[in-house]
């Protein structure tokens, strides 16, 4: 990692503790367009060392500074537009979009958008046959929610305290595992993944079933696996934070118009 990157990290990493703390939750999308002097701002331009390229990224690098490729953010932009109006009408659609991000940088980070714009998602690791075995997975969310009901309503409370203690281990268990797709009842209309390399499961899967993928491609990655491919830094917090902003208030603009459709006539 170059010198370069490692200090727009370093910057970046100060505000992880915010971004710890549901960084979307008070989000204003409102002025938010995509913008490269943001991106340059956020470092989203800056991508690995030369001799890690993936030669199918060259179509997105701008050229090489000090041995660092660098993304042309004008085809971040392109891109970006492009899976943005995909993300709208799929979200507009009513159907789910998954979000995944399992590096330890875009946890919170995922889990607030998702949470914000009511979307299911993945931050731990990706559970096998979360797409192609989902009926034994809907299975299991379906009981978590079902535990998780009956543990509200005061149905557990006539079992004996050692039954109790197991019961609410289990559903821990679950929670921690696959909370974040509990309300996930079928499959998405897409998954938008952060770490194409690090949840290359997920990516297997969506492709197996035919699902959709909008990604962040840095420049050691392969994109051709990714229907909607985004350039970007997908290493630094600044440049993940942009990044997922963006996807989130696509998703945001989609359900504002279903909302907008559904509204009667004004007289």
């Amino acid at each position: 990692m170059t010198e370069e990157k490692k200090a727009v990290e370093t910057a970046a990493d100060k505000t992880v503790s915010k971004a710890g703390e549901d960084y979307f939750a008070d989000f204003d999308f409102s002025a938010l367009i995509p913008d490269m002097n943001v991106m340059l701002k956020s470092g989203v331009h800056f991508g690995h060392q030369k001799s890690r390229k993936n030669p199918k990224m060259d179509g997105y690098i701008f050229g090489v500074r000090n041995g660092v490729n660098i993304i042309d953010l004008q085809k971040t932009v392109e891109k970006l537009e492009e899976a943005s109006k995909f993300i709208e009408k799929i979200a507009s659609e009513g159907q789910d979009i998954l979000f995944v991000g399992t590096k330890k940088q875009a946890k919170k980070l995922i889990e607030s958008a998702a949470r914000r714009v009511g979307m299911p998602y993945v931050i731990d690791r990706w559970l096998g046959g979360t797409f192609t075995n989902f009926h034994v997975i809907s299975g299991r969310t379906r009981f978590l929610r079902d535990g998780q009901e009956k543990t509200k309503r005061g149905e557990y409370e006539r079992y004996t305290k050692f039954e109790q203690m197991k019961i609410a281990e289990e559903l821990d268990r679950l929670e921690r595992r696959m909370g974040g797709i509990k309300n996930m009842v079928k499959l998405p209309g897409a998954i938008f993944v952060t770490g194409v390399i690090e949840d290359d499961l997920a990516v297997k899967e969506a492709v197996k079933k035919n699902i959709p993928i909008i990604g962040l491609v840095d420049t050691n990655v392969d994109p051709s696996l990714i229907d909607y491919p985004i350039p970007a830094n997908e290493d630094a917090v600044s440049s993940l934070r942009l990044m997922i902003a963006y996807v989130a208030k696509a998703v945001l603009n989609g359900k504002e118009k279903t909302k907008t459709a559904l509204k009667p006539e004004q007289k």
